[in-house]
């Protein structure tokens, strides 16, 4: 199999960047000409108008996802000792807030097909410290918020969306309605990480949410606890989204359901080539929610997943693993309460998923000489 010219990477940003580049290069200079670097007009107007596309009362901007899931957990008034349920199959910044503000991480296994977190694992470990169940968009589609909604409602707890991999993907409630990802919850947190869907070019974050007394103390909060200049109410930090990335997210959301809908495009390509092969499970979409492809993780049986990246590597395809070790397994959050065992779907997929290049500038070329190499060593 000869290999192709064009250089395939796992996120093509310079191939998109140069489809936007006169917008982005003279909003970068209309932010350099005014010189408002800090909460300039452009981050007010990105602002309003991530409200508007998510259909959600307020839009705080903070410095980058784990600032917001931090800031919304110190919203909320959580105490040491209190116990935040979350899911084990995560990139480990929804955790390390947890410990950071010496609250106690309480992880739960996920399901199988979609990596979503358990629900029926989420009510098992309810007890009466829990005060916040934290679900995880993973990949680019939701939890399902429904039941998570309904035992939250039941149990008195606070819902945090960590949507940092699925901005723009949208829950189908089964009373019709339909709902983004990080809106449904008490507060919803995301990243803007250069490689996200809706992604800047440096760190950037947000925080959702329809309360409006919770809204005005995030703000306080993600500005060193000011309620007016130098008037400090309480503990906060420096967390701001400057200017020009503002200027470069708002020119991108304008696309962002654009590029949810060439990373499906991709991600049909690679599951019709994949269709029924015993070796290969593609991603399950799930029917509460539609799917926007942050990475497209296949889950491998029988085959040698080292040996499988190595080949492909060898045919420079770009292949990674989300994520090769559970948290309840990693060196900084061992726990007497965990064992290797406890959380056996998880590790499971630790140990059979690997992800493909997934983007919105994947043509069919591409596509094809990655799903033949793939192919070709599963046989």
């Amino acid at each position: 199999m000869e290999k192709i010219a064009k250089k395939i990477q796992m996120v093509d940003l310079k191939s998109q960047y140069e489809k936007i580049k006169p917008e982005v290069d003279a909003a970068i200079q209309n932010v350099l000409n005014n010189t408002a670097f800090i909460n300039g007009p452009e981050v007010k107007e990105f602002q309003k108008e991530l409200e508007t596309y998510l259909g959600v009362k307020h839009v705080i901007p903070c410095a980058n996802g784990t600032d917001a899931l931090q800031i919304a957990m110190m919203a909320l008034d959580l105490k040491p000792g209190d116990e935040i349920i979350t899911a084990d199959f995560t990139y480990v910044a929804t955790a390390e807030v947890i410990g950071l503000l010496g609250l106690k991480p309480v992880l739960v296994d996920v399901i199988p097909d979609t990596f979503d977190i358990d629900v029926t694992a989420i009510e098992k470990a309810i007890t009466p410290k829990t005060k916040a169940i934290v679900p995880v968009h993973l990949f680019g589609q939701c939890a399902d918020m429904d039941k998570i909604m309904a035992l939250a409602k039941k149990h008195n707890l606070y819902v945090i969306e960590d949507t940092a991999q699925a901005i723009g993907a949208e829950y189908f409630s089964a009373d019709g309605t339909k709902k983004k990802a990080g809106t449904i919850g008490t507060i919803g947190c995301t990243s803007f990480f250069p490689s996200k869907n809706l992604g800047c070019y440096g760190d950037g974050g947000a925080i959702f949410t329809n309360d409006d007394n919770l809204a005005a103390k995030i703000r306080i909060i993600a500005n060193h606890g000011q309620s007016a200049q130098y008037i400090h109410d309480s503990i906060g930090v420096n967390s701001r989204l400057d200017s020009i990335q503002a200027a470069i997210l708002r020119i991108k959301l304008r696309d962002l359901d654009n590029y949810a809908s060439a990373r499906n495009k991709a991600a049909s390509f690679y599951d019709k080539v994949f269709a029924n092969h015993p070796k290969l499970k593609t991603p399950v979409r799930a029917s509460y929610s539609n799917h926007v492809f942050h990475q497209y993780t296949l889950q491998l049986n029988g085959v040698d997943r080292t040996a499988l990246r190595e080949y492909l590597a060898s045919k420079d395809i770009p292949a990674m693993i989300y994520y090769p070790i559970p948290l309840h397994l990693q060196k900084a959050y061992l726990d007497p309460r965990y064992k290797e065992g406890d959380f056996p779907v998880t590790e499971k997929l630790c140990a059979s998923v690997v992800s493909l290049p997934m983007h919105t500038e994947l043509d069919e070329e591409t596509l094809t000489y990655i799903t033949n190499a793939v192919l070709e060593f599963c046989k």
